[in-house]
């Protein structure tokens, strides 16, 4: 079997994890690295003696696929000519800053026949497998995301940052329009909002609340769903979890297996077989794109100080989320 072309452009923080993943995967030729700074990409290059392109055409003329893990609002611009020419691309998380790049990029992977696969890493974290198998119907979940100040991705805020994470599994695991979404937010050490909070309502009856915060001294990455009979805690730092059980009128506690696994690397395994048989992605572009439109709607809510209410906006990019297509 021929072995898939790959490239990575953008090798700061985690392109560089994208180059260490490709240069350990069997079934790939890891080809080369593209950096707006020569000096990192050479440095790249010469560590997994590959190639250093000088130019994105250069690459694009090299490879079948590429991972674009450059700032945000360079998305559009990077991924264009790759899915105009029919290379498959692994989109770091945003899609885009905006709705309409989101939905052109979709628009053109799908006219060229590429795969357009969104860095939602963790729907390949092994606890959410333990809370799909488990899953029935979900009444309230709630989700804590909170991290020290980065020093990158400032460009946009937190919720554009790290809520669209929570977003993206809560559209997954929920799928049903919004009927409603309240938001606050401050911003501290960035001119965008380094704390966060959205509280979305769904028309089946679920709610879903969600904290962030860039700016926290400690790290959590957390979800808790509660269903009937039934309230799951599952740690995705630390790939553990717990289940709570109504038995009789007793509450059980049960520690769930959780096999450990680098998420990361079964997100771009995934990808290189996805685009390889040019199947749909566990994260597609409609996808990314939906959890991108209720990450606007929770940040143009931050920042108006709305309170409650449903657009139609928010109506439609639920029912984008719910739509056929993903996973």
């Amino acid at each position: 079997m021929q072995k898939l072309k790959i490239g990575v452009v953008g090798v700061g923080h985690i392109g560089r994890e994208h180059a260490r993943i490709y240069s350990l995967l069997d079934d790939v030729q890891f080809v080369g690295v593209f950096d707006i700074d020569p000096a990192v990409a050479r440095s790249i290059a010469q560590q997994y003696d590959i190639r250093c392109f000088s130019t994105l055409g250069d690459m694009l003329e090299s490879v079948d696929a590429v991972s674009v893990a450059t700032p945000t609002s360079t998305h559009f611009e990077v991924a264009k000519p790759f899915l105009a020419a029919g290379r498959s691309v692994l989109m770091e998380k945003p899609i885009a800053d905006s709705t309409e790049p989101a939905r052109e990029l979709v628009r053109m992977a799908r006219a060229n026949g590429a795969v357009l696969q969104i860095g939602h890493i963790e729907r390949f974290n092994p606890v959410l497998r333990v809370l799909e198998d488990r899953l029935t119907r979900p009444r309230f979940i709630e989700a804590h995301r909170l991290s020290p100040y980065p020093g990158r991705s400032t460009d946009i805020g937190v919720v554009l940052d790290l809520m669209i994470h929570d977003l993206d599994v809560i559209l997954h695991l929920v799928r049903s329009p919004i009927s409603s979404i309240d938001a606050v937010g401050v911003a501290v050490l960035s001119r965008g909002e380094d704390i966060a909070n959205a509280r979305i309502r769904f028309e089946n009856g679920c709610v879903a609340n969600i904290t962030t915060s860039r700016i926290s001294p400690e790290k959590m990455r957390k979800i808790r769903v509660f269903q009937e009979d039934t309230y799951m805690s599952l740690d995705y730092q630390n790939q553990s979890g717990e289940i709570f059980r109504k038995l009789k009128s007793q509450i059980v506690r049960e520690r769930v297996p959780v096999e450990k696994e680098e998420p990361l690397r079964l997100e771009l395994q995934s990808f290189t077989e996805c685009a390889r048989a040019r199947r749909e992605p566990v994260v597609s572009g409609e996808q990314g794109t939906a959890a991108l439109d209720v990450a606007i709607e929770i940040t143009d809510r931050i920042w108006a100080g709305e309170r409650g209410g449903a657009s139609i906006a928010a109506n439609s990019r639920a029912e984008a989320a719910g739509s056929p297509g993903g996973n």
